[in-house]
C-alpha cells in the first residue's frame, strides 16, 4: 500500500536516531551494559536497523564503513540515495516505501540480497554494478511488462526472484516465460522452480529465446572488444606512463651524477691550489727570513764596491725566487691540466651513457606510439565503417562526425595526430640530449675560463711581488750612483 506522511512530520536520520538504533541493536546480557557505557563506533556496526521510523531521505550513514546489513524497510523513502560509502553492503532491505526509480546502486558491488518490494518502481534499471546478486525481491511494484526481466539475464548468479503483484504477472505467458528468459533461476515468487518447468519454458519460447542469445552474443562480443581494446589502451597509457618516470628518474639520477663529478673535481681543484699558495707561501717566507737582515745592511752601507757586489748577491737571490715561484705554478698548470682532462673524460663517459639510455627510453616511447596509432587508426576506421552503414554512434559530437565524411580525411586525421605526437617525443629527445651535451660544454668552457684566469693572476701577482724587490734594488744602486 501507499505509504504517506502528510498526517505525520517524516523523520530524519540524525545521529540521535542512529545512537538509539546502535544501542538497541547492542549484545544483551553484560556486555551489552557494558557496550552502553563504552558506546559503539559506527564505524564497527556490522547490522543497522532503521525500519518503521517514517524516513523520507536515506542520510548520514557515511560513518558505518564495515555494514553488511541495513534494514530500510516500511518508511516514507522516495529516492535511493545515501548509500554510496556503504561498499561492505550484502543485504539491503527497502521494501515498504515510496520509490520510483531504481538508481544509487552503483558502489554497492558486493551487494547479494536486494529487496524493493511494495515500492512504485516501473522499471528494471540502473543495477549493473550488482555483479554478486543473488536474491532479488521486486514484488508489487508498477512493472508491466514481461520484456523488462529480460535486463535481469545479466546477473549470473540470480537465484531467487520476486515479481508477485506487479501487473505482468496477470499475463497469461508469465508463468512460462521467466523461466525461460532466466533459465538459472531456482525460485520464483517463493515457490521453486520445477526441472520440467523449465524444459517446457525453454521448448515453448526457444526461438525466442536464441534469438535473444545471438544478439547477446553478438553484444557481448562488441563489448569484449571495446574492453580488451581500452585494456590496450589503458596498458599503453600505463607503459607510456611508467616509460616517462623512468625518463625523469633516469634524468634526475643523470643530473645528479654529473654534479657529484663536477664537485669532485672541484674539491680535487681547491685542494691542488691550496696546497701550491701554500708552497709559494713558504718559499717566500724562506726567502724573506733569509735576506731581509741582508737587506738592511745593504741599506746602510758606505762602501760602493761592497755595495755593488751584495746588490749582485742579492739579485741572484730574487732571481731564484722568481723561478721558485714560476716553477710552482707551472707545476699547478701541468697538474691541473691533467685533472682537468680526467675531469672531461669522466664527464664525456657519464654524458654518452646518459644519452644512450634516453635515447634508448625515447625509443620505447616511439614504439609505444606507433603501436597507439594502429589501435586508433583501426578504431577509426571501424567507426568509418559503421557510419557507412548508418551505426555511428549517436552521440558523436558534430565535429568529430565531420571527419568521417570520406576514409581519406579519416586516415589524414589519425596520421596528422600520430605525426605531432612523433614531433612532440623527438621534441623532447633533442631537449634531452641538447641539454645534457650543452651542460658539459659549458661547465668544461667555463673551467677552462676560470683556470686562465688564474694563471694570469697568479703570474701577476708573483711579478708584482719579484719586482718590488727588483725595485727596491735599482733604487739602492740609484742612490749610490748619486
Amino acid at each position: 500500500m501507499s505509504r504517506l506522511y502528510k498526517t505525520i512530520e517524516p523523520s530524519v536520520i540524525d545521529d540521535e536516531m542512529l545512537e538509539e538504533a546502535v544501542e538497541k541493536q547492542g549484545p544483551p546480557g553484560r556486555a551489552g551494559q557494558i557496550a552502553q557505557l563504552e558506546g559503539i563506533e559506527f564505524k564497527d556496526v556490522k547490522h543497522l536497523q532503521l525500519d518503521y521510523r517514517n524516513i523520507l531521505k536515506i542520510d548520514n550513514l557515511w560513518q558505518f564503513k564495515t555494514l553488511t546489513k541495513l534494514q530500510l524497510d516500511n518508511n516514507v523513502i522516495e529516492k535511493i540515495e545515501g548509500l554510496n560509502t556503504l561498499t561492505n553492503l550484502v543485504w539491503l532491505d527497502l521494501s515498504f516505501n515510496n520509490i520510483e526509480i531504481i538508481e544509487g546502486l552503483d558502489e554497492l558491488v558486493k551487494l547479494e540480497d536486494l529487496s524493493l518490494y511494495s515500492n512504485r518502481i516501473s522499471k528494471i534499471e540502473n543495477m549493473d554494478s550488482l555483479v554478486n546478486l543473488q536474491i532479488f525481491s521486486i514484488g508489487k511494484n508498477h512493472i508491466d511488462k514481461l520484456e523488462n526481466i529480460i535486463y535481469l539475464r545479466r546477473f549470473k548468479r540470480l537465484r531467487t526472484l520476486n515479481l508477485a503483484g506487479n501487473p505482468m504477472c496477470e499475463d497469461e505467458q508469465y508463468s512460462m516465460y521467466i523461466p525461460a528468459y532466466l533459465p538459472t533461476l531456482m525460485y520464483l515468487d517463493f515457490r521453486l522452480i520445477e526441472k520440467t518447468t523449465k524444459e517446457i519454458a525453454l521448448e515453448k519460447h526457444h526461438s525466442a529465446v536464441a534469438n535473444l542469445m545471438y544478439h547477446e552474443d553478438i553484444a557481448f562480443k562488441k563489448l569484449e572488444k571495446i574492453r580488451l581494446q581500452e585494456e590496450e589502451l589503458a596498458l599503453h597509457k600505463a607503459e607510456f606512463t611508467n616509460i616517462c618516470q623512468k625518463l625523469f628518474t633516469h634524468g634526475l639520477k643523470g643530473y645528479e651524477k654529473r654534479q657529484k663529478e663536477l664537485e669532485h673535481f672541484l674539491e680535487c681543484l681547491r685542494e691542488a691550489i691550496e696546497e701550491n699558495q701554500q708552497k709559494g707561501v713558504k718559499v717566500i717566507k724562506e726567502f724573506e727570513e733569509k735576506n731581509k737582515e741582508q737587506f738592511n745592511e745593504i741599506q746602510h752601507m758606505s762602501d760602493s764596491q761592497l755595495l755593488e757586489i751584495r746588490i749582485k748577491e742579492f739579485r741572484v737571490e730574487v732571481n731564484q725566487l722568481w723561478n721558485k715561484l714560476m716553477s710552482l705554478e707551472m707545476q699547478l698548470v701541468d697538474q691541473l691540466e691533467e685533472t682537468m682532462s680526467n675531469f672531461e673524460r669522466n664527464v664525456s663517459e657519464i654524458v654518452t651513457t646518459y644519452v644512450e639510455n634516453v635515447q634508448a627510453l625515447i625509443a620505447q616511447c616511439r614504439d609505444l606510439e606507433n603501436r597507439y596509432n594502429e589501435n586508433i587508426l583501426e578504431i577509426a576506421m571501424t567507426s568509418y565503417d559503421k557510419m557507412g552503414k548508418n551505426e555511428g554512434e549517436e552521440e558523436m559530437p558534430e565535429e568529430l562526425r565531420a571527419l568521417f565524411v570520406d576514409k581519406d580525411t579519416v586516415i589524414n586525421t589519425v596520421n596528422a595526430s600520430h605525426d605531432m605526437h612523433l614531433l612532440k617525443i623527438d621534441n623532447q629527445e633533442d631537449k634531452m640530449v641538447t641539454k645534457a651535451n650543452g651542460w658539459a660544454a659549458d661547465v668544461i668552457e667555463m673551467l677552462h675560463t676560470d683556470e686562465i684566469n688564474r694563471n694570469r693572476k697568479r703570474v701577476l701577482e708573483i711579478n708584482i711581488y719579484v719586482s718590488h724587490w727588483r725595485d727596491e734594488l735599482d733604487f739602492l744602486e740609484l742612490q749610490d750612483m748619486n
